[in-house]
């Protein structure tokens, strides 16, 4: 079993990156690997609860990202400072999440046997 780090950084509306994210996530969870997940920088606005895309003819995948944990995707972090610029707190977000430093974010990638980065 591999350790595969998938990295978010787009908003959630910019081309879908968050939903390939995702996607990849779910892929590699599929194969058995130890799937992470960091969200930073915009990607974090995917994270945060009460959005509403029945009238912008977008498929809802932040549905999705609650039923992850059912997928064996448990370990979602999300950076702090990113958090910070969006006057965000962990509260505001829709699912549990583990927010992490700077320092603890390259801890992270370091442990990792490959790390995804979706552009």
């Amino acid at each position: 079993m591999k350790n595969i780090l998938v990295i978010s950084n787009k908003a959630p509306f910019d081309k879908m990156h968050i939903r390939e994210s995702l996607d990849t996530c779910l892929i590699f969870a599929a194969i058995e690997q130890n799937i992470s997940w960091l969200f930073k920088d915009d990607a974090v606005l995917a994270l945060k609860s009460g959005y509403n895309l029945s009238n912008s003819g977008l498929k809802d995948f932040f549905k999705t990202l609650k039923t992850l944990e059912i997928y064996d995707v448990e370990q979602v972090y999300v950076c702090a400072e990113s958090l910070k610029k969006y006057a965000l707190t962990c509260d505001d977000l829709s699912i549990e999440i583990t927010p992490l430093s700077l320092e603890e974010q390259q801890s992270l990638i370091t442990k990792q046997d490959h790390t995804v980065v979706l552009s």
